[in-house]
């Protein structure tokens, strides 16, 4: 998994699985809020997310007032979210 920033965008490429990919999403998207309070999440070839990895974007959204939209490819991951009904939370489009 590869994670990079560019300006308010974060692109995710690769499947997300282990506490190791939240820690580097996470330092790469706190990197971004701090001059960011609107961010854009592009997901690509991830047929899912880790628990910690719903927790922390629930976290910017609920609690840090972080305005989160999330671009996803994978039509599985999609289908967890909107399981999840995280759908509006996360502003969850797929691409």
């Amino acid at each position: 998994m590869d994670v990079s920033a560019n300006a308010n965008r974060i692109i995710i490429v690769g499947n997300i699985k282990s506490n190791d990919d939240f820690k580097r999403i996470k330092n790469t998207v706190d990197g971004v809020v701090t001059n960011h309070k609107s961010i854009v999440v592009d997901v690509q070839d991830s047929m899912s997310f880790t628990s910690s990895i719903i927790g922390y974007f629930n976290k910017l959204i609920l609690k840090d007032n972080v305005d989160v939209n999330i671009n996803v490819t994978d039509k599985e991951l999609y289908a967890l979210l909107d399981d999840l009904n995280l759908v509006s939370t996360f502003k969850l489009k797929r691409v």
